[in-house]
């Protein structure tokens, strides 16, 4: 069976799991152009699970939340968060830890997305139109202060994730 919705989020995870890779090949030195892109990128695909995906799979269900839907919807706000602070070995450590986690329940066979597939199947060709039509997410540079990253390992925590733990 064809899962164009399935294949719509996989596609765009590996194309920014390859713009992480390549912005950070140097964890050092990150090239900030490149890691610009994938903030906008990442912050754009959380959007459109946020307002168009995970609303029209609810409808779906009758207006019932999704299975995992607080995890998903707490592990958007652990990753958006992350956006916010600069990035450093650490940061990108428990950044591609939470998204491998993350992508991992979302593609897994009935995962998040054969889920939104299956209760969509009659709307498939709209959800997809009203992604393509998603605009980019604006993002400012990344704030150094340490209460941006305080509240960063907070709302990490609340996701289920321990940022010093994960970023040793």
């Amino acid at each position: 069976m064809k899962k164009p919705i399935y294949h719509f989020f996989t596609e765009d995870h590996r194309r920014l799991d390859k713009l992480l890779e390549k912005a950070t090949e140097n964890p050092d030195n990150v090239d900030e152009d490149l890691y610009r892109e994938f903030r906008i990128g990442l912050l754009t695909h959380i959007k459109m699970e946020e307002k168009v995906l995970f609303p029209a799979a609810k409808i779906a269900n009758g207006g019932e939340p999704l299975p995992n839907f607080e995890r998903f919807r707490l592990e958007h706000g652990a990753i958006t968060t992350l956006m916010a602070v600069p990035p450093n070995r650490k940061l990108l450590k428990v950044l591609q830890h939470i998204l491998e986690k993350h992508d991992e329940a979302e593609e897994i066979k009935g995962g998040m997305y054969d889920i939104c597939e299956n209760l969509t199947q009659g709307q498939t060709e709209e959800i997809l139109a009203q992604l393509k039509k998603i605009t980019p997410v604006p993002v400012h540079e990344p704030n150094a202060s340490p209460a941006v990253l305080k509240a960063a390992k907070r709302i990490i925590k609340r996701a289920g994730y321990d940022f010093d733990a994960i970023g040793e």
